[in-house]
C-alpha cells in the first residue's frame, strides 16, 4: 500500500520538472560546422551586433583604415603645397626648340625671354624672336657657351654682368635689335656684331674694346655713332662702321700720331661709307694702314 502511494506521488510531480535551457556558450559549441565556417559565423555575429544595430547607425558605411604611408602623404600635402606650374614646365626648351650636340636652335618661335638652357649648351641661336631684355640669370649656370646669336629680336636693355661669367664666349651677335648702348663684353670674343641698332657714341665706354685682345671682327654699321670707338684692339682685321653719323676722325683713330714707324698690319678692311666724314681731309689718319678705308674722300 505504501509502495502504491509513492508511485502515485512520483507520477504527479514528474510533469512539473522541466530541463534547464542550454547556455549561449553551449549552443555555439554544439554547432555542427567545420572550423572555418564556425569562425566566420562568430565574426559575422559580432559584426552584426556592433555595427548593424538599427538603433545606433543610420545605414551601412564603408570603413577605410589608412595605413602609415598614406597618412604621411596626406600630412606632406597639407604642409607643403605643390609649386605653381610654369610655362617652361609644360613646354621644355628642347621641345620648343631643337637641341643637338650642345647646340640649341630657338629661331622664329616667338619667345620673349631666354629659355632655360641645358647646362652643356655651347651654342644658342635665338634669332628672330621677341626677346626684349637679357639678364645675368639667363646664362648664370651655362659656363660653356661659345656662341650667342640674338639677331632680329627687340632687345632694348642688357643687364650689367649678363656676360660676366661667360669666359669661353667667342661670338656674340646682337644685330637688328633696339640697343642704345653696349654691355660689358666678355674677354675672349673674336666676333662682335651689333649692326642695325640705335647705338650712339655715348653708349660705348672708352675702354669697351681695349682688353678684347682676341677680337677679330667688329660690326657696328647702321647705328647712330658720331665717332669711331676708342682704343680698338690690335687684333682687329675687319671693322664695319658704315652708315652712322661719324663726321670726323683723328690721327689716333686707327694709328699713333706720335709714332710714324707704327704699322697696323692686321687690318684688312675698314668701311666708313655712308658717313658725313670726308676721308680726304684726314690723310694722316691712315698712314699706318696697308689698305685705305672704304668711304668718301671728296
Amino acid at each position: 500500500m505504501k509502495t502504491l502511494q509513492s508511485t502515485l506521488l512520483l507520477l504527479l510531480f514528474v510533469p512539473l520538472i522541466k530541463p534547464a535551457p542550454p547556455t549561449q556558450q553551449d549552443s555555439r559549441i554544439t554547432y555542427d560546422y567545420g572550423t572555418d565556417n564556425f569562425e566566420e559565423s562568430i565574426f559575422s555575429q559580432d559584426y552584426e551586433d556592433k555595427y548593424l544595430d538599427g538603433k545606433n547607425i543610420k545605414e551601412k558605411e564603408t570603413v577605410i583604415i589608412p595605413n602609415e604611408k598614406s597618412l604621411q602623404l596626406q600630412k606632406d600635402e597639407a604642409i607643403t603645397p605643390l609649386p605653381p606650374r610654369k610655362e617652361n614646365d609644360e613646354m621644355p626648351t628642347c621641345l620648343l626648340c631643337v637641341c643637338l650636340s650642345g647646340s640649341v636652335y630657338c629661331e622664329e618661335v616667338d619667345i620673349d625671354t631666354v629659355p632655360p638652357l641645358p647646362k652643356e649648351s655651347a651654342y644658342l641661336y635665338a634669332r628672330f624672336n621677341k626677346i626684349k631684355k637679357l639678364t645675368a640669370k639667363d646664362f648664370a649656370d651655362i659656363p660653356n657657351l661659345r656662341r650667342l646669336d640674338f639677331t632680329g629680336n627687340l632687345i632694348e636693355d642688357i643687364e650689367d654682368g649678363t656676360f660676366s661669367k661667360l669666359s669661353l664666349l667667342e661670338e656674340l651677335s646682337l644685330a637688328e635689335n633696339q640697343l642704345l648702348k653696349l654691355p660689358v663684353l666678355p674677354p675672349k670674343l673674336t666676333l662682335f656684331n651689333a649692326k642695325y641698332n640705335k647705338i650712339k657714341s655715348r653708349g660705348i665706354k672708352a675702354n669697351a674694346f681695349k682688353k678684347l685682345n682676341n677680337l677679330t671682327f667688329l660690326y657696328l654699321d647702321h647705328n647712330a655713332l658720331e665717332s669711331v670707338p676708342l682704343n680698338l684692339p690690335e687684333s682687329l682685321r675687319v671693322i664695319h662702321l658704315q652708315f652712322n653719323n661719324i663726321a670726323s676722325i683723328t690721327d689716333d683713330t686707327f694709328c699713333k700720331a706720335n709714332d710714324t714707324s707704327y704699322i697696323r698690319d692686321r687690318i684688312e678692311e675698314i668701311r666708313l661709307e655712308g658717313n658725313p666724314v670726308v676721308l680726304g681731309k684726314h690723310p694722316n689718319s691712315f698712314i699706318c694702314l696697308k689698305r685705305l678705308p672704304i668711304g668718301s674722300y671728296f
